[in-house]
């Protein structure tokens, strides 16, 4: 996997600035303050620079280049706007201008006693990340460099391999370090999230998945993988018969951290489609290349998997994912199938392309009966629609939990992830019912995020507080965004560990 920047925290008196050979970001108060020991030209420099118009429109958190600055060897000089009093959402912002500016060259980041650290650091390892697994050429540039301002994000490129390391120079470096800890599992947790959805989906078969994440046993999570014959027998054929045009094998992966002692765990259920054609009800080709990422909860599902247990969580949390891929075949899955779900439930398929929700159907009925959760949340690429509701800032909420869902969107904005709640009722679950069978797949193009969510609460148990997270918005969005350059953002790993943290982990 992409392995996040390395970062070491040292004291401000082990580097030598003026000799630095690579990149050099200094945080910057209101009050203009520069640390101490900067040769006098380059000092007279950046005081003109603070001082300048140009400055006064960089918002904290942003920063002003100077590239090849006279009196060091440093190829640039980055200062960063950032109060002694800031929240942790502009620390990170601040740590990830810093980190959009990375190459492969070793930086300096000078942080002087900044109290957010941690969260600087943070930010600048989630903002550093490339997925060029697949780039045999150099790129043309390494890191941005020149005189800017950089108040919104870098969308910038480096040379294939690996980015140069980072020393965070701070005045207690061993307090910010062990600060810094959970947040570097939640960078791992992150990036493994965002290689998930990046991979071809010739690469990232439903088996390669599933071995990818039996490998995480290793870091002490308890993994096991539901072959198609298992699925058969618990009675998933909402599920098999999504992937029953498909070589790829279907699977059911789990995933349990037990840190939490006897509590009934919180299960978090992924949408695991490798590849989406849309099956007989095909896709347009235009765009259709981009649904190697409708694996996209399931991705996050095994990111907030890994970063609790690189963290060593104390608390009780299941994941699973329903693995399958969507293809055209002789052997496919038709319109006007009717399929016999876990729960004994029968859907009649309207449309083959309304597949994450049947997938979801049996996982979610497994989770229940197996593991007996004290909540369930489920997150996929469930619907364009929410992205015409929605567009690519907010992810959609639902729930049966009022309670439940304010923890959740407390936590999406605590970690500055665009979430909104929609609404469930009645009057849209109706939509959902077939003349043939006790439910049909697609309620049709009005309000089709809430009928899709609508189909998913009919397999949840009324005792179970429970969230829906339709992540088709944010998983790819199409531009890059302040913690992550252009592709898959891996929205939604802090928010659900922050969930982890904050409702379900056993207070000391």
């Amino acid at each position: 996997m992409a392995q996040p920047v390395e970062i070491s925290f040292t004291s401000m008196e082990s580097a030598d600035l003026a000799a630095h050979g690579g990149r050099i970001a200094i945080l910057v108060p209101p009050t203009g303050r520069l640390p101490a020991g900067l040769p006098r030209i380059l000092r007279t420099a950046l005081i003109r620079a603070i001082q300048s118009e140009t400055w006064k429109e960089v918002k904290p958190g942003g920063s002003l280049e100077i590239a090849f600055p006279a009196g060091i060897q440093a190829d640039a000089i980055q200062l960063v706007a950032l109060p002694w009093r800031t929240d942790a959402l502009t620390a990170r912002k601040a740590g990830a201008a810093i980190g959009a500016k990375l190459g492969k060259k070793d930086a300096l980041v000078v942080a002087s006693n900044h109290p957010q650290g941690a969260e600087i650091a943070l930010g600048l390892a989630l903002r550093a990340y490339d997925f060029d697994a697949y780039k045999t050429k150099k790129s043309s540039t390494e890191g941005s460099e020149g005189t800017d301002v950089d108040s919104e994000p870098a969308d910038d490129s480096v040379a294939k391999g690996k980015r140069g390391r980072v020393a965070f120079l701070h005045a207690d470096p061993e307090t910010i370090a062990r600060k810094a800890t959970e947040g570097a599992a939640l960078a791992e947790g992150v990036h493994f999230t965002r290689d998930l959805v990046s991979e071809p989906a010739n690469v990232l078969t439903t088996s390669d998945f599933a071995d990818r994440l039996l490998a995480m046993g290793e870091l002490g999570l308890d993994v096991e993988v539901l072959d198609e014959p298992e699925l058969e027998s618990l009675g998933m054929r909402a599920l098999l018969g999504v992937g029953q045009g498909s070589e790829s094998p279907s699977k059911v992966v789990v995933m349990r951290w037990n840190g939490g002692g006897d509590e009934a765990p919180l299960a978090l259920v992924g949408k695991g489609v490798v590849f989406d054609t849309g099956g007989i009800s095909i896709k347009p080709a235009a765009g259709m290349e981009e649904m190697t990422m409708d694996m996209g909860g399931a991705g996050v599902v095994a990111g907030v998997m890994r970063t609790l247990a690189l963290r060593r969580a104390k608390a009780n949390v299941v994941g699973l994912v329903g693995l399958v891929e969507n293809m055209p075949d002789g052997k496919a899955q038709r319109p006007g199938d009717i399929v016999k779900s876990m729960k004994g439930d029968t859907i009649e398929v309207i449309n083959t392309d309304a597949e994450g929700r049947l997938v979801l159907a049996d996982v979610l009925w497994y989770a229940q009966e197996r593991f007996k959760p004290k909540a369930m949340v489920n997150l996929a690429t469930l619907t364009g629609a929410v992205i015409v509701a929605l567009g690519h800032e907010n992810a959609g909420v639902f729930s049966n939990n009022d309670g439940f869902a304010d923890q959740l969107l407390g936590a999406a904005k605590a970690e500055g992830e665009g979430a909104w709640r929609l609404p469930l009722s009645p009057a849209y679950d109706e939509l959902m019912n077939s003349r043939l069978a006790d439910m049909k797949n697609s309620g049709g193009r009005a309000a089709g995020s809430i009928t899709a969510a609508q189909f998913l609460q009919r397999f949840v148990k009324k005792d179970v507080p429970w969230i829906h997270l339709d992540i088709a918005g944010v998983a790819l969005p199409p531009a890059a965004t302040a913690m992550a350059p252009k592709g898959a953002s891996g929205w939604g790993v802090a928010t659900l560990n922050r969930l982890v943290r904050d409702r379900f982990e056993a207070k000391a």
